[in-house]
């Protein structure tokens, strides 16, 4: 009785005791220690310039990062798209999917700290012959009941259960960012696709309107040639310039079949369908505050990063399981049943068995397996070390390139829009020079593609803003951390 005891209380301290973890403990990489992004000091704001889209842009340091930030672009049906397709991508609803299957399995990796528990019945009808005794008696037929509870628990005496725990509590984390990684790239194809858009339905409108003025042009060389003031030339010329202008309509009318296309299969839908709203640049209001994170908070904001780290702690956990793979491991295993031919006696005292088994397991030699397997974690440890470095390079990359690009887009919308009033001016003056015969031919022909390169610039110009202004949001990180119903919902009111 004594020994019995002295056992259980062994067995007991063996189970709440915990054993040591082997293997590295993950701690997050420490933030770069830069305090810019860009070589040069970014300025204030932007350059201002007069008419839609050039508002000056304020860069305002450690301002937070709006969860909904695509409503700051104040167009309502741009709202309504992004929430059309938050509802019906289907590689949004992968990942979705994706991130409830890692959740199951850190729920599976959970169930190894607690003891397996199974019930097992087998009814059995035998028929024995004693003869395989050397016995002469005829053979007995009988039926023989088994019932039984085993109990099976596996110490994790060197941390291998908790390190796989860890490593699908850090898969899980993968997967979450992995998921608001998808988010953010969704809504921000959604925006830059509407932008777009939007600078295709303006270069289409300026040439319509540039084929317009210049058939006008047309009309009055014809009449000229008639009455003998040029030669058949000029007329073959003006011609030549109508038909090249019409064919700029093909390349913009393609591109702009193929971002429509493109818009209504990130919402969910075929190509044919037709329900997506017509984005103009007029409709869509340039943010005038800009955020800029500061850089040692940039690693916390980012998605990818997040899972670069989240990758990073499941390839170091894994480290700590191979570890724990080439050390003892322990199981204990308890039977406790009933065994009878009667059914009704089963479970009366005297039919009770049991059976307590410990089990320790060595490896001492599986041609080098184990080892080959640690290397291998260590390895993958030093590939995930790498891919975080150059996840997190990458990331300030592209802050520093939006950041300058916003500043020099500024600049550009200006200049071009200087040149589009004096190429506007140039055009008028000498389309009313060439009516009177003051000027050749020549010179319409030079003021009409100054005008149409200008106009066709300022939008790309103005377009170039809004995408970028876009990008910035995303390079930051999108604001996952403050997406809440009740911001989105706000912003939406105030909108429309």
């Amino acid at each position: 009785m004594l020994r019995l005891r002295f056992h259980f209380f062994i067995l007991l301290a063996a189970l709440i005791l915990p054993g040591c973890t082997v293997g590295p403990d993950f701690e997050p990489p420490e933030a770069p220690g830069v305090d810019s992004y860009t070589e040069t000091e970014l300025p204030a704001q932007t350059v201002e310039t007069a008419g839609k889209g050039g508002e000056a842009q304020h860069f305002i340091e450690g301002k937070d990062i709006p969860g909904c930030w695509w409503q700051l672009f104040h167009s309502k049906p741009l709202n309504e798209l992004i929430e059309k397709g938050l509802r019906n991508n289907p590689t949004l609803q992968a990942a979705d999917a994706a991130l409830r299957q890692s959740e199951a399995n850190l729920q599976v990796a959970l169930s190894a700290i607690y003891p397996f528990i199974n019930v097992q019945a087998s009814p059995e009808r035998q028929r024995f012959s004693p003869a395989i005794f050397d016995v002469q008696s005829p053979p007995t037929t009988f039926n023989l009941y088994n019932t039984a509870v085993n109990v099976s628990y596996t110490l994790d005496l060197f941390g291998a259960i908790r390190r796989q725990i860890e490593t699908a509590e850090a898969q899980f984390e993968y997967q979450r960012f992995q998921m608001e990684a998808t988010y953010l790239t969704l809504t921000s194809n959604i925006v830059t696709s509407a932008i777009t858009e939007g600078s295709l339905r303006g270069q289409i409108q300026a040439t319509h309107e540039l084929i317009a003025s210049q058939e006008k042009i047309l009309e009055i060389t014809k009449k000229k040639f008639i009455l003998g003031g040029i030669s058949q030339l000029d007329v073959l010329a003006q011609e030549t310039s109508v038909a090249q202008t019409r064919a700029t309509l093909t390349p913009l009318e393609n591109n702009l079949a193929k971002i429509r296309h493109g818009l209504v299969v990130l919402v969910g839908g075929f190509p044919s369908d037709t329900y997506i709203p017509n984005f103009n640049l007029e409709t869509l209001h340039l943010p005038t505050e800009l955020p800029v994170s500061l850089p040692s908070c940039l690693v916390e904001q980012r998605p990818d990063i997040k899972a670069a780290e989240a990758f990073l702690h499941a390839a170091t956990a894994q480290v700590g399981v191979a570890t724990a793979n080439l050390l003892p491991q322990v199981t204990l295993t308890a039977n406790y049943g009933w065994t009878s031919d009667h059914l009704d006696t089963l479970f009366l005292h005297r039919s009770s068995v049991w059976t307590l088994i410990g089990n320790v397991l060595q490896p001492i030699f599986q041609g080098g397996a184990l080892l080959a397997q640690r290397r291998g974690a260590i390895a993958a440890l030093d590939q995930a070390v790498a891919q975080y470095k150059q996840t997190v390079l990458t990331a300030f990359q592209n802050v520093a390139d939006t950041l300058t690009a916003l500043e020099l887009d500024a600049r550009q919308l200006q200049i071009q829009t200087d040149a589009e009033k004096a190429a506007t001016q140039t055009l008028k003056l000498t389309e009313a020079q060439y009516k009177m015969g003051a000027v050749g031919y020549l010179n319409l022909l030079d003021a009409e593609r100054q005008f149409h390169l200008a106009r066709i610039g300022r939008i790309q110009a103005e377009a170039l803003r809004y995408a970028d202004t876009a990008a910035l949001f995303q390079a930051l990180g999108g604001g996952w951390w403050n997406r809440m119903t009740v911001e989105c919902e706000t912003v939406t009111k105030k909108d429309e």
